[in-house]
């Protein structure tokens, strides 16, 4: 996989923890064994949420680009060339892709979720 789409990859992902970091990080800290009162605090990311989302779906969509709609410009010898790599790519992002939308929902299925 080349730098950019592993930053584009990496950068979404990490945009989508943010986004969800006032309702996700909670629950994981407290799964963890962390509890205090300043963890209510994580709230206070709740404005900037959709910053985030936007972030993640710009990222997710320069990653989709790189690996759908831009062909590659590479020889049959080189790395890029090779269609078992080009389909392990596809998959990754696939998989980054689904994580990040568990991340980002989690505010709307949570309720039911958590009871």
């Amino acid at each position: 996989m080349t730098v950019t789409k592993k930053r584009s990859l990496l950068v979404a992902a990490l945009a989508a923890v943010g986004a969800s970091l006032c309702c996700v990080g909670p629950l994981v800290l407290l799964s963890l064994g962390v509890s205090g009162a300043w963890i209510g605090n994580l709230i206070a990311f709740e404005p900037y949420r959709p910053f985030f989302i936007g972030v993640t779906l710009f990222f997710l969509w320069l990653a989709f680009r790189k690996l759908y709609l831009i062909p590659e410009q590479c020889g049959e010898d080189s790395v890029c060339g090779d269609p078992v790599i080009r389909r392990n790519q596809r998959t990754l992002f696939w998989v980054v892709t689904a994580a990040v939308g568990l991340l980002i929902t989690f505010p709307w299925y949570a309720p039911a979720l958590l009871g």
